[in-house]
């Protein structure tokens, strides 16, 4: 296979930013009918490699070829004509426009004047849709997919062009295991035409799925390539990390203390129903189910972005009503949202304000904020999360995922909160930084926080959880004890295969 002339090939890429050196050297190529991991920490380089590809920074060393020809990509329309075609991770689709306007944004089909070909527009974009088996058509306005159904559409976008390479950023982290299949399809397609494809994804289990190498990046380096099929997750790891990583859950050592949040019979609509369960301090209960089961709409309600139409919560065995976040923040609840970056934070803000902007009437000095007080407070949590960064300065939008995720808890914990939530802590976040979450979250644990966590990774809500709250089509199927649960329970009674029981 890699007797193959590469499809794309990049020779010793260097990329120097003020104060660091984003790509020392690197190469990476791509075989066509190949599908190519790349793979690294956050803060590795990835990103760049791709912008640098993409046309969207300029290399300061280093070739790209194609083929057998040197190339410059001056931006990311010269790109996009030379067959190289992007679906990132963040969405970037005009919610205002229709499925068949967003694929074909800047190149709709024309009639005579100029005018649009309606019919021809709704035709191409229909048979595109059909490939990908999604339940919306071309007329559908984006803004009223969900999360997951905007995925597909930038997915689409990729099949009107005759594409020489495709590079998926993280292409399934909003779509359910249905559509992955469907995504995985579509990838297998790319490849039999002869396509080059390079995957950049965090989830070990799709890397080993649907790829045929896997390249490492660690601090701007290249650390090689292996094939897929003569490698295992622990060589991966240590290749990205530089050390083995311990992914043995620790014992509790510590007391397990007093219900801190108790939810009776608790039902929003067709949402979820009848949802009873504890959390108590000193213990994390993770929440575990299909895309749907009703886990993010609890951790809503309790943090007062929707309203029960039955049951009652309780804290320290008093029932209360939560009717907004400024209710659920003053009675000491805290969501750490699932889209960290367009709930969690303001990444044009810098690390200070990030961390205490639910604090700033708390900290005022008359009219204006205590700049001493906010700065002991970022430091304070800063030190105790390992958040690394050259200062408070520094913009959270340049931060690693990682470092991110830590700038959302961090201002939680600061508003010493009687429950954490955390939905998909980890989310697009590389093995060595979810490691260092799961330890956090295990020692806020530890610390007596009562913490909730909703995972859709199953290894991943195993490892932390101390009860795993089992859900299926809006209700609690089973509670399980760290002792007991198996993958193969939760895989039956997620399915909704196992009868309920007893929460």
């Amino acid at each position: 296979m890699t007797d193959q002339t590469a499809v794309l090939r990049l020779e010793k890429i260097v990329k120097t930013f003020p104060g660091v050196r984003a790509l020392d050297g690197v190469s990476f190529s791509v075989l066509p009918g190949e599908v190519h991991a790349l793979m690294g920490e956050n803060g590795a380089g990835k990103s760049t490699l791709m912008k640098v590809l993409g046309g969207i920074h300029q290399p300061d060393g280093g070739e790209i070829y194609m083929g057998e020809r040197r190339v410059r990509m001056a931006g990311p329309l010269e790109a996009k004509a030379k067959g190289i075609v992007f679906i990132h991770q963040e969405l970037s689709l005009a919610e205002e426009l229709t499925v068949a306007e967003n694929i074909y944004l800047g190149e709709l089909p024309r009639r005579s004047f100029g005018r649009i070909d309606w019919p021809r527009l709704w035709q191409q974009t229909d048979a595109i849709l059909a490939k990908l088996n999604v339940q919306f058509d071309a007329r559908t306005r984006v803004g009223d997919l969900s999360i997951a159904n905007q995925q597909m559409v930038e997915i689409a976008r990729a099949l009107t062009h005759e594409a020489k390479a495709v590079i998926f950023d993280e292409p399934t982290a909003s779509l359910t295991d249905a559509e992955k299949v469907v995504l995985f399809d579509v990838i297998a397609d790319l490849k039999a035409s002869g396509v080059g494809i390079i995957y950049i994804s965090h989830r070990m289990e799709e890397i080993f799925r649907i790829t045929d190498r896997i390249s490492v990046l660690r601090d701007g380096q290249y650390r090689g390539t292996v094939e897929t099929a003569a490698t295992d997750e622990e060589a991966i790891t240590q290749l990205m990390i530089g050390r083995k990583l311990d992914l043995s859950r620790a014992a509790v050592t510590h007391e397990i203390g007093e219900v801190a949040l108790e939810v009776r019979g608790l039902s929003c609509g067709a949402l979820y129903r009848d949802v009873s369960f504890q959390v108590r301090r000193g213990e994390v209960v993770g929440f575990y189910g299909l895309v749907g089961a009703g886990r993010t709409e609890i951790a809503e309600t309790l943090f007062g972005l929707r309203t029960p139409s039955a049951g009652e919560i309780l804290l320290a065995g008093e029932p209360v009503r939560v009717q907004s976040p400024a209710d659920a923040i003053a009675r000491g609840i805290s969501l750490v949202p699932e889209d960290r970056k367009g709930q969690g934070l303001v990444l044009g803000m810098n690390c200070r304000d990030n961390m205490t902007l639910p604090q700033v009437d708390d900290i005022k000095a008359g009219p204006f904020m205590a700049e001493g007080a906010e700065i002991a407070i970022f430091d304070q949590y800063r030190d105790r999360l390992d958040i690394r960064t050259p200062g408070w300065k520094q913009q959270v939008g340049n931060l690693s995922g990682g470092n991110q995720q830590k700038i959302v808890i961090g201002k939680w914990l600061s508003m010493h909160p009687n429950v954490l939530i955390v939905d998909e802590p980890t989310r697009g976040i590389d093995v060595g930084s979810k490691s260092e979450i799961h330890k956090l979250l295990r020692a806020l644990a530890a610390q007596g926080y009562a913490v909730m966590v909703i995972s859709s990774e199953m290894p991943e809500v195993l490892h932390v959880s101390d009860r795993i709250v089992a859900m299926y089509a809006g209700r609690i199927m089973r509670t399980f004890g760290a002792e007991e649960v198996t993958e193969e329970k939760l895989i039956q009674v997620i399915s909704g295969i196992e009868a309920d029981s007893a929460a």
